[in-house]
């Protein structure tokens, strides 16, 4: 089916003609607004603004009259009227940007976000799509990357069988991104999007959605009823993908998937499943259903999937405590000298952290357990990207807006050697022999303590561990005392056992003389 040409751009739009616009200045703004050539941006405010607005009839009247104080007194009046003018016209400048800025603030949860500075730190591998590019932040490896550019093609075989299989036209799913996509495009960085044009970003939006579409159909079993050299391409090329669209510059307005699954179902309660556990080998057989929460709205889908896989606080625990100091940070030689034992909680998800009795002189760490490599150690790193990008204070959120920046600082906070990979190990809370080796996994533990120290849940369990100090300090004491000494006292017993044992024998035999 054709459609004209003013409503469809073809599969082979080029995406190396964008051009930036030129910058606009007012105080603290790029120089070209004193050249007041800012109208298309600001719009109304600046489009009555000109160098020398009345210069030509101040001219014309100095010539018509030679009253030179009149003609003084009217200039200075000019020169007075035009500079009120052009304050006018900043404060109109600056009101756009204040309100800009303020729809941007109360948008935040809803943006596409660029990658943290504070995780700048971890290579390209976390940032930095491998296969496929999605949206506009990386489209200029479309022409540098081979690879990616054969992915391109791809996109177009989705958008085919996307539309065929839906059973509506090309035009009203094309027409439905659309619509979608103007609203799509504020949610991405404005900079940016200032040098893309609507001829690029419009089908941009078309055929990455309906590529997402169907990868996200092949993850449910409807994958079965898919095209077959389409699903082979996704079986082909299931790890670079779950590495590439979890990527936090890598997404899609949820609102534009949306549009496409209108017309292409996508049962999301099978894709959230064949997600939920993607961070442990280990499944759980009898694991609950996926509950969708109808009162969520999701970014895009690393929002989704985060949103499941963290899970709900099921109680509010206070996190101020009556102390007159805190730790911030405890070693798992420390937990084990004051009697905490870490466990491996049989969950997936990550919010269910924290401190537990487990008896009489010990207590007991509780996380959900993890299998680490490269893949997933980029999905971790993305979702807590996504919590610093959208989380102002995380002492007033809740605890799952920080839940994933909270597991992973307690998981850094114990692993200071490769020992302390092998102890958690031994625990279960690193499952699998497969992934990363100790060292490498030391080295990911390490790397996370650059993090910010403000996730809620690992405030929380910093002050349950304070509080179990103050409360049990005398169990703490006799606790410390024998997990000190327990070499000493082991061998103590042993020396002990042996010397009853001597003795039961030479009183055996003594008895027995008596006889």
């Amino acid at each position: 089916m054709e459609l004209p040409a003013a409503e469809w751009v073809p599969c082979n739009f080029q995406m190396d003609n964008w051009t930036m616009e030129p910058a606009i200045w007012a105080p603290g703004f790029p120089v070209e607004y004193h050249q007041y050539a800012s109208s298309e941006i600001f719009g109304s405010c600046l489009q009555t603004c000109d160098p020398n607005p009345n210069g030509g009839r101040l001219v014309e009247y100095a010539q018509a009259t030679w009253n030179y104080p009149t003609t003084v007194a009217v200039a200075q009046e000019l020169d007075v009227d035009m500079e009120a003018n052009m304050q006018d016209n900043t404060i109109c400048a600056f009101k756009e940007t204040v309100q800009e800025f303020k729809v941007d603030m109360d948008t935040m949860r809803m943006k596409i976000h660029r990658y943290p500075a504070s995780l700048r730190g971890f290579n390209e591998y976390s940032s930095v799509p491998r296969m496929v590019a999605m949206g506009p932040y990386h489209c200029a490896r479309v022409l540098q990357d081979q690879l990616i550019k054969h992915v391109e093609k791809v996109k177009y075989v989705a958008a085919y069988h996307c539309v065929m299989e839906s059973g509506h036209s090309l035009q009203e799913v094309y027409d439905a991104v659309v619509s979608a996509a103007h609203i799509a495009r504020h949610r991405y960085d404005n900079n940016l999007m200032a040098g893309i044009g609507d001829g690029d970003f419009l089908p941009m939006m078309f055929y990455d959605a309906c590529f997402l579409v169907q990868y996200m159909l092949w993850c449910t079993p409807a994958a079965t009823e898919m095209e077959a050299s389409l699903r082979s391409f996704f079986d082909f090329n299931r790890k670079v993908l779950r590495h590439d669209l979890m990527l936090l510059e890598n997404q899609l307005p949820w609102l534009v998937v949306e549009a496409v699954m209108r017309f292409r179902h996508v049962e999301l309660v099978d894709f959230i499943a064949d997600w939920r556990d993607y961070l442990q080998d280990r499944k759980v057989l009898e694991e609950k259903p996926v509950v969708l929460d109808e009162s969520y709205e999701p970014p895009h889908l690393l929002g989704l999937l985060r949103f499941y896989i963290v899970g709900r606080s099921k109680t509010k625990v206070q996190t101020r405590a009556n102390l007159n100091s805190i730790s911030v940070s405890v070693s798992a030689i420390e937990l084990a000298e004051i009697g905490i034992t870490l466990t491996a909680k049989e969950t997936t998800e990550l919010i269910n952290m924290g401190i537990s009795k487990k008896g009489i002189l010990s207590a007991k760490l509780s996380l959900a357990p993890l299998s680490l490599d490269d893949e997933r150690a980029s999905f971790l790193i993305n979702m807590a990207a996504l919590e610093l990008c959208t989380t102002s204070n995380f002492q007033e959120a809740g605890d799952e807006d920080s839940a994933v920046c909270s597991y992973l600082l307690l998981l850094s906070m114990l692993v200071h050697r490769e020992e302390d990979v092998q102890e958690l190990r031994t625990k279960h809370l690193l499952q699998g022999g497969a992934g990363l080796i100790n060292k490498d996994a030391l080295d990911f533990f390490t790397s996370l303590q650059s993090l910010p120290l403000r996730g809620l849940c690992y405030v929380r369990v910093m002050v349950e561990i304070e509080n179990y100090k103050v409360k049990r300090w005398i169990r703490i004491m006799v606790h410390a005392f024998l997990y000190k000494n327990k070499k000493t006292i082991l061998t103590a017993l042993s020396v002990i056992s042996v010397l009853v044992s001597i003795l039961g024998t030479l009183m055996s035999l003594k008895s027995k003389s008596k006889i």
